[in-house]
Parts: C-alpha cells; structure tokens; sequence
C-alpha cells in the first residue's frame, strides 16, 4: 500500500470510528436517562437492556481509542499527544479539538473509577460516572465543530437524529406515564441503587 493510499485508510477510519463512537454514546446516554430507576423500556427485559447499555458503552470506548490513534498517526490532522490531555492548545480548530479533548479526558475517568470502584467506593464513583452525561453534548459539539465532514448535510441529519433520541428519553422520563409506571417521580438526578457488577458505562 502506498503512502497517500495509507494516509487515506487513516483518515477514513479516523472519521468513520468518531461518528459510531458518537452514536453509541448517544445510545448510552438515552438508555441511562430512560432506564436510570431499573424499570425496563416497553417490549424489553430489564437484563437485555442492561446488556445493550453495557455493551454499547464498552464499544463506544473501543472506537474512541481507534479514532484518536487514528488521527495521531494521519500526518494531515497533525495531532500531538498533548492535544489529546490538554484541551484547548491545539493549532487546528483549537476551540472544536478541545471539546473532544475535553469529552476524552471524561470518558479516561468514567474507565478509570470504574476500574477502581471497589476501592474508591460506590459515592465517589458515581458521582465522576456523571460525566457520563456531560461528555455527550461535548462530544456532540466536537464533531460538529471540527473535521472535514463538520457542516455537511448526512453529519447534521446523525447529529440531529442523536439529539432527538436524548430528547425523547428525556421526554419520557419526566412523563406523566413514567411516573404512574414506577410509583412517583424520582427525577433524573436522582441516582439508582447501586449495581454489583462495575461496568465502565453503567
């Protein structure tokens, strides 16, 4: 293989792995907000939509890795390690590049606590697991912001069908029906009770 065709194969997963990861993040997300009291989604066992909870947070953290080592090593992004601790410091869309770089250093710390649940306690570690919330619309700006693709109608069109999807957990976790279907409203920042198993997305 050539090198430009090489550089091509870089650029390509590069983009491809931070679109899914993005999606699977969303997934994550609207799952954790619909589903955060235990009750299962309609037509769902409750362990089948752990399992797809679990399993999309794992995965969206594969293809994070594969999209940020990726775009270390394609010569055209031009990427440093530094970029990827620090946000904010880069020469290329620095405002855009930090927003991922903030979003990466969030989902570091979910993998990490989660690692360390045990020792750090059931408290702490959901309190960091939070940022499970907040990397999304990060992550939501940053590719929006940044790439070769921002701006282009098929990245609005996921971007919007992911905001959508939020949307609608969001809508129906603060429903009337919801709150009938487990006994009272218990809001969304109202944590659940502990799991045993420490799943890295959970």
């Amino acid at each position: 293989m050539s090198s430009s065709s090489l550089d091509l194969a870089f650029w390509y997963l590069g983009r491809g792995t931070g679109v899914v990861s993005l999606v699977l993040l969303t997934l994550v997300v609207a799952l954790g907000i619909a589903t955060r009291s235990g009750r299962p989604l309609p037509g769902l066992p409750r362990f089948a939509v752990a399992a797809v909870h679990r399993n999309a947070g794992l995965l969206a953290v594969v293809l994070l890795v594969l999209h940020v080592g990726t775009l270390l090593l394609d010569p055209v992004a031009q990427l440093r390690l530094l970029d990827l601790v620090l946000p904010f410091v880069g020469s290329y869309r620095p405002l855009w590049l930090g927003l991922g770089t903030l979003g990466l250093d969030m989902m570091v710390a979910l993998i990490v606590t989660s690692l360390l649940r045990a020792r750090i306690g059931v408290r702490a570690w959901r309190a960091v697991h939070w940022l499970a919330y907040a990397a999304w619309p990060v992550a939501l700006l940053h590719s929006l912001g940044t790439g070769t693709d921002a701006g282009t109608p098929w990245l609005r069109a996921i971007a919007a069908g992911c905001l959508a999807l939020v949307a609608a957990a969001v809508a129906w976790r603060t429903s009337t029906g919801f709150s009938d279907a487990t006994g009272g409203r218990r809001g969304i920042g109202v944590p659940a009770a502990p799991h045993r198993r420490p799943d890295v997305l959970r």
